[in-house]
């Protein structure tokens, strides 16, 4: 099958189940569920006070700088799936190969984005659990979001890793096909494209006869006819 970048030509019908049954969709769909238990646990439960504080503090070592960076991590992490997931939908109806190479790298980079900021996140995380001080949270309220919180943002780094290698893979492959080019595009999308050869005119090309009944003495373009006198 010809194919451009991991997908064919623009026009196809679109297949739910093949869609959902591709690596890079699954990868999406599990990343976007981590940034769901990632924002949910610390927006929920990432915030406690002891018995005498009416104030509530950040349960990884009171550091509000840790709760921020997750909330924001994990909501921000959920609107990318979320618009690459309807990229992915979208993307065999780009006729362009030139246009379908810019989604692919740009792919490529945010995921390998998204892995490094979740490798950050999960070390940061991590260091602020280890070093918070256990009397600052005597009723261990949180304790099991902020674990969760950890785990699925190291379980992100690879999802996104995942996602940037998949995408990576597509781009080696390229237009595979000789019949795309860099500058191919999908004639049914374009304009200024020339009518198909069938349909072209190519203009009359029928033998002229003379009708029967004229005189065989008849000659030139004039119509001048010779007389005998």
């Amino acid at each position: 099958m010809d194919q451009a970048y991991g997908a064919g030509k623009a026009g196809g019908a679109f297949d739910p189940l093949a869609f959902f049954q591709q690596p890079q969709t699954i990868l999406r769909l599990v990343s976007w569920i981590f940034s769901i238990v990632i924002f949910g646990c610390i927006a929920n439960e990432g915030y406690m006070n002891r018995p005498d504080e009416v104030e509530e503090f950040c349960i990884f070592n009171r550091n509000q700088n840790a709760c921020n960076y997750g909330v924001a991590m994990g909501s921000l992490a959920f609107l990318s799936c979320a618009a690459f997931l309807a990229l992915d939908i979208y993307f065999p109806q780009i006729s362009g190969v030139k246009d379908r190479k810019k989604v692919v790298l740009a792919d490529i980079c945010i995921s390998a984005f998204w892995s490094f900021m979740w490798f950050v996140g999960f070390c940061f995380l991590t260091n602020q659990w280890q070093v918070a001080n256990p009397e600052d949270n005597p009723l261990n309220e949180g304790g099991d979001a902020a674990r969760a919180a950890i785990t699925f943002s190291f379980f992100s780094i690879f999802t996104w890793a995942g996602q940037a290698f998949l995408a990576f893979q597509r781009y080696k492959l390229g237009a595979s096909s000789s019949l795309f080019s860099q500058d191919y595009a999908d004639p049914s999308q374009d304009p200024t494209a020339a009518p198909p050869a069938d349909l072209e005119y190519t203009g009359y090309t029928g033998d002229m006869e003379a009708p029967a009944n004229v005189d065989s003495s008849y000659y030139g373009s004039a119509g001048y006819q010779n007389q005998d006198y």
